[in-house]
């Protein structure tokens, strides 16, 4: 494009129609025609790194890891490396519950460990795990039968609350038919131990 339009008009009438000034349009050009092996190279390597680490990788790693692979960098170069390239580390946050705003309540353990248990639809069995969802933290509250060890009933929200763990529960008892006479039982955290679920129970 630019050596098209050099033929058809001379540079400085191209610098005045784009009110560039000759001296920096000779500078880019030469530029251009400039490429640095080096950096070429330091490029390659920090992208490498980078998907090597499933993209959490950050600039002080990065420059870390090519320093040990005989590559000297530091992690102020490895930083401007990846802003040129585009490349943004996605570290996973440490997961941290948040302090319960409900007053606990102590309620008695009636299974005590006897987890034989000769029926279905006889005992269950509740939890709350966290998993990554790539962006967040997302709550799973699991509905297990322990008669044959799975799980009957689940729900997934971004909150761990009772509405959460009440969902689980009522998945598990409608796609059971309703059962009556079986126990439930779960740790004593407030999603269980609230009034909301234990209404709901």
């Amino acid at each position: 494009m630019i050596e098209s339009l050099k033929e058809s008009y001379p540079v400085s009438t191209l610098c005045s129609a784009f009110n560039v000034h000759r001296s920096s349009y000779k500078y880019g050009v030469k530029r251009l025609r400039k490429i640095k092996t080096e950096s070429l190279k330091e490029h390659a390597l920090v992208k490498s790194i980078f998907r090597e680490s499933n993209g959490s990788a950050g600039a002080r790693t990065i420059a870390q890891i090519a320093t040990d692979r005989k590559h000297p960098l530091s992690r102020y170069r490895a930083g401007r490396l990846m802003k040129a390239c585009q490349l943004n580390s996605c570290q996973q946050p440490k997961h941290a519950y948040k302090r319960a705003t409900q007053e606990h309540v102590a309620i008695p353990n009636h299974l005590n460990r006897k987890f034989d248990v000769t029926k279905p639809n006889e005992i269950w069995c509740g939890d709350v795990t966290y998993i990554w969802t790539g962006k967040r933290w997302a709550y799973l509250a699991i509905v297990m039968d322990l008669f044959s060890r799975k799980p009957v009933g689940w729900a997934l929200s971004l909150s761990p609350n009772s509405q959460l763990t009440a969902d689980a529960l009522k998945m598990a008892f409608e796609s059971r038919g309703k059962p009556k006479n079986l126990m439930f039982h779960s740790d004593q955290g407030c999603h269980y131990t609230s009034r909301q679920f234990r209404q709901y129970l």
